[in-house]
């Protein structure tokens, strides 16, 4: 209980707790997230201790002098903001920001006539991380025209979504300086106002709100205002002219929208201009004018200029940009600047932090970069880079903390680092990230004087060498190891990691020997593609308890799978595939509720599925193909209601298809059971997967019809996929592994080798990016679907060995991406189409076995009546189509008709009628053959004379 005096003029209660120590929780630092989880709980209890709570007692109303009540970073526990207080008339200062209040403020508050600063914020987004923060609404503004004084007002993160007309309650604010409606939930934006009253507002800030609309016009008139934030308010259209005619503004936040065009040519007036955040729109042109404009300014006063994720916004970097000597930060990730860094940056003496990274600079990096004694990190990472990096490049970083360099592709380096063996770098960092460049074949060796790294990430550098066995004495405190795509050779040696260490990569090398799983407080290890051998330690889950994610894939690990892998609890991705591992799968499988990902494929595991896999509900991905497994499909499986994928190919997997795969899977995208013994009609069911991406049914004993609803497939559902998943599928004739990204595009359906029958459903042709369609190898009939074009994206078609009649459709040689056509063994017939991307397609086995196809590639010429295939009984019909040309064919066969009956009944019915003229006519044949008789005896003896004379 607290006592205070009726003379007390001013309450201050704010909770004396630092927030900063928040600022590692919500992603403000680079924290590491097992090290976030070691300080969480003791940063929130030392929170909760120093708040206040409960209650608040109406006997502050004794105070009747009181002019300055701050109660804010408490926890009030979701009781309401007390009425009583809109009757401290005396208050000139009320703060009860961040307090965990809730339900509808009252509108007594407006009594407070006197009132100059009010903060209602109801949101920290770190306090309230991991607490729910209870909601706080208005109704109506009205009550702010109680506040003819009012100087700052924050409404941040209360509901104002039943409020009509806010900007109208703003405007009877004539005092208004400072104005926070961050994430309040409005959609309104009022594109003209009568009059403007609050004419002294320096600070509007709107941002994380939902207007859907054009900034204002009326925005620019406020000439007085210093601070705009609009950030991520979904705003659209071009960036109004008039706000570069607000020379006092010092701060602009307009990122997260969508604006386009060209950053306005007025931009380049604001020489007081500190801050300009752009990111994340989608502007584009050029910034030559913009900043040669500031540039010029007689003293500049831009610190911080993002223009990040604007993949338009591209161009030469200005010479001119040097000339911005009190900039502090450069973010330009993720646009399409190219060509070299303009020597001039070396005279930014002020810069602290340069992100340059993903963009389309394919020039060299300048040694006047060294210049930059400010700099603390260096981001240059994803571009396509060229030239040698000296040690004049780094010859006065002595601040840099954290340098990223890297180019795009690793097929060839085409930027080196080239510095002495024995050279000491004038930096210390906490954190190197070097990919896809050439370092040097040996370990480098300047390495040994960074003792502080916390983050060390060397990829595809070209290092071939073994791991130095006192690397960890050099670098104690790494706790994020990457050395994976090098040459690295031999075995691992022991690591005693930092105890906060949580990650190591050394995937894609050439290290041998036992698995090196040390102990500690690792939580993902990334080992494929090496070759390390022997078994999985069995106690594995004793060395290493927080285990989240394990890739061991493509080595030549042996043995089986330990049973105690099973208790994993934090595991969320157990990746083991391409391996020698046997045996059956582990029976104990109840503590793993966390694996989204499960790919134990191209083994050689036996058996069942255990029952203990039912408790595996937040699987993602299971990959289980390519080993001896048997059995029907567990009727558990049903219970995956997250599963993505799910692939069983090449396994003896037998039975039914079940129908629950399409009514109890609702999100599964990529199915995979080939090459097993399934048998049975393909269920209907499955067209209830609407967003299909891959059906591979290959190679089974499935019968019956594809299912008509086949076309539903192509409607997209949008998903991530998880980092690591990889899937077997056959395309274009070969065995393709597939990984992310390149999974996520790939929509395919193979059908083959089974013993479907029926026609080919047509609106299979609506799957529009369909890359590959393999129907091969069944007992299919009719024609093939006119409308096969339509698959523009297709790249692979096999329709081969089934019984398909009928023209092949013109439509085919639209199909731009085609670079594999089957079409043999069927009974098609006619001209084959040309023209487009089937010219590239001269083999003629595309097309082999089709007795009545003519014209290029094959050597069967076409002609007009070769055009016509012959006509089969019950298939006369099918040559008439839809455009008319039945009549034509009905005219020909009428023709036909008449030429026989006036051919062969006009001659032989004749003989046979007239006795006369049929005795003349086999008589007339009676002499010519003794014609024919007499003149070859004639040639014989000839002959036999002339032979007989040259003998003698």
């Amino acid at each position: 209980m607290l006592f205070f005096s009726s003379d007390v003029v001013k309450l201050d209660l704010k909770n004396p707790f630092p927030v900063s120590e928040f600022y590692f929780l919500n992603g403000e630092s680079s924290t590491p997230y097992t090290e976030y989880e070691y300080r969480r709980d003791e940063v929130e209890q030392a929170y909760h201790k120093s708040c206040l709570g409960g209650k608040i007692s109406p006997s502050l109303l004794n105070l009747q002098h009181l002019s300055y009540l701050d109660l804010s970073l408490n926890n009030f526990n979701g009781y309401t903001v007390p009425r009583f207080l809109g009757s401290l008339e005396s208050l000139t200062y009320l703060n009860l920001s961040f307090s965990m209040f809730a339900e509808i403020i009252p509108t007594h508050l407006g009594n407070l006539s006197r009132l100059q600063y009010l903060d209602l914020n109801s949101f920290s987004s770190s306090i309230d991380l991991y607490y729910s923060s209870p909601t706080l609404e208005v109704e109506s503004l009205q009550w702010l025209a109680g506040f003819p004084s009012l100087k700052y007002l924050n409404l941040g993160n209360i509901n104002l979504q039943k409020v009509l007309n806010w900007v109208d309650a703003v405007n009877m604010l004539p005092s208004l300086v400072e104005l926070h409606l961050v994430n309040c939930g409005l959609v309104s934006l009022p594109q003209s106002i009568s009059s403007i009253n609050f004419t002294l507002l320096s600070v509007l800030d709107l941002s994380s709100n939902s207007f859907n609309s054009f900034i204002p016009h009326w925005l620019s008139n406020v000439s007085g205002l210093s601070t705009i934030n609009l950030d991520s308010s979904s705003l659209r259209g071009a960036i109004p002219i008039g706000l570069g005619h607000l020379t006092s503004l010092r701060i602009l936040d307009i990122a997260g929208n969508h604006f386009t065009g060209k950053i306005p040519s007025s931009f380049a007036n604001l020489c007081n201009l500190q801050t300009l955040y752009l990111r994340s729109n989608n502007i584009s042109g050029e910034i030559t004018e913009f900043v040669n404009g500031l540039s010029q300014c007689s003293n500049s006063s831009m610190e911080y200029l993002d223009l990040s994720k604007n993949r338009f916004l591209g161009g030469k970097l200005p010479y001119s940009l040097g000339g911005l000597k009190n900039l502090k930060t450069i973010e330009f990730q993720g646009c399409s600047f190219w060509g070299s860094i303009p020597d001039s940056i070396g005279n930014m003496s002020s810069l602290q932090t340069f992100d340059l990274s993903n963009n389309k600079m394919n020039g060299t990096i300048p040694e006047s970069i060294g210049k930059l004694s400010m700099l603390v990190s260096l981001s240059l990472a994803r571009n396509s880079w060229e030239g040698v990096l000296i040690e004049t490049h780094f010859q006065n970083l002595t601040r840099l903390k954290s340098l990223s360099l890297s180019t795009k592709f690793s097929a060839k380096w085409t930027l080196v680092l080239d510095v002495k063996h024995d050279w000491v770098p004038p930096f210390m960092l906490t954190e190197i990230k070097l990919e896809k460049m050439q370092i040097s074949p040996n370990f480098p060796a300047w390495l040994k004087t960074q003792n502080e790294l916390k983050y060390l990430w060397l990829n595809n550098v070209g290092i071939s060498d073994t791991i130095p066995h006192d690397l960890w004495k050099f670098c104690p405190n790494v706790t994020s190891w990457s050395l994976s795509g090098n040459k690295l050779r031999g075995q691992v040696p022991y690591f005693q990691f930092h105890p906060l260490a949580y990650y190591i990569d050394l995937s894609s090398n050439h290290l041998e020997g036992p698995l090196p799983l040390f102990p500690g407080n690792l939580s993902d290890i990334s080992l494929y593609n090496n070759m390390f051998s022997g078994p999985i330690p069995e106690n594995i889950v004793e060395l290493l308890p927080k285990l989240s994610w394990l890739d061991l894939s493509s080595n030549t690990i042996i043995g089986r799978i330990p049973y105690s892998i099973g208790k994993l609890k934090e595991l969320t991705c157990l990746i083991l595939r391409n391996n020698s591992l046997s045996g059956k799968l582990p029976p104990h499988c109840k503590d793993l509720q966390q694996l989204w990902l499960l790919d134990l494929s191209e083994n050689n595991i036996s058996g069942n599925v255990p029952s203990s896999m039912r408790h595996l509900g937040s699987l993602g991905v299971l990959s289980l193909g390519q080993n001896r497994l048997e059995g029907e499909l567990p009727s558990f499986f049903r219970n995956y209601g997250n599963l993505q994928t799910l692939d069983l190919g090449g396994n003896k997997f037998s039975g039914k298809l079940p129908t629950w795969i399409g009514e109890s899977l609702p999100y599964i995208l990529r199915l995979s059971l080939r090459s097993n013994l399934f048998y049975g009609n393909i269920p209907q069911q499955l067209c209830l997967l609407s967003g299909f991406r891959i059906l591979d049914l290959a190679h089974n004993e499935f019968s019956g019809a594809i299912p008509q609803c086949l076309g539903s497939f192509s409607n997209d559902k949008n998903s991530e996929i998880p980092y690591g998943e990889q899937m077997m599928l056959v395309s274009k004739g070969r065995e393709y592994l597939y990984d992310d990204p390149i999974l996520y595009l790939v929509h395919s359906i193979d059908l083959s080798g089974n013993n479907l029958s029926g026609e080919i459903p047509d609106n299979i042709t609506s799957i529009s990016k369909l890359v590959s369609l393999n129907l091969s190898m069944n007992h299919l009939s009719g024609r093939i679907p006119k409308k096969i074009g339509n698959l523009h994206m297709l790249e692979s078609l096999d329709l081969s060995m089934n019984e398909l009649s009928g023209p092949i459709p013109k439509s085919l040689s639209s199909l731009n991406f085609l670079s594999r056509l089957n079409l043999s063994f069927n009974n098609l017939f006619g001209k084959i189409p040309n023209g487009n991307q089937l010219q590239t397609l001269h083999d003629s086995s595309i097309y082999e076995s089709n007795a009545l196809l003519c014209g290029p590639p094959l050597s069967t010429k076409c002609s007009e009546d070769e055009i016509r295939p012959r006509v089969k009984p019950n298939g006369g019909n099918r040559v008439a189509n839809k455009n008319g040309n039945g009549i034509e064919s009905i005219s020909f066969y009428i023709s036909m008709a008449a030429g026989f009956i006036v051919g062969f009944w006009g001659v032989c019915g004749t003989l046979i009628i007239k006795t006369s003229w049929r005795q003349a006519y086999f008589r007339s044949f009676d002499k010519l053959k003794d014609k024919i008789v007499v003149l070859v005896m004639i040639k014989i003896v000839h002959l036999q004379r002339k032979f007989k004379s040259e003998r003698s």
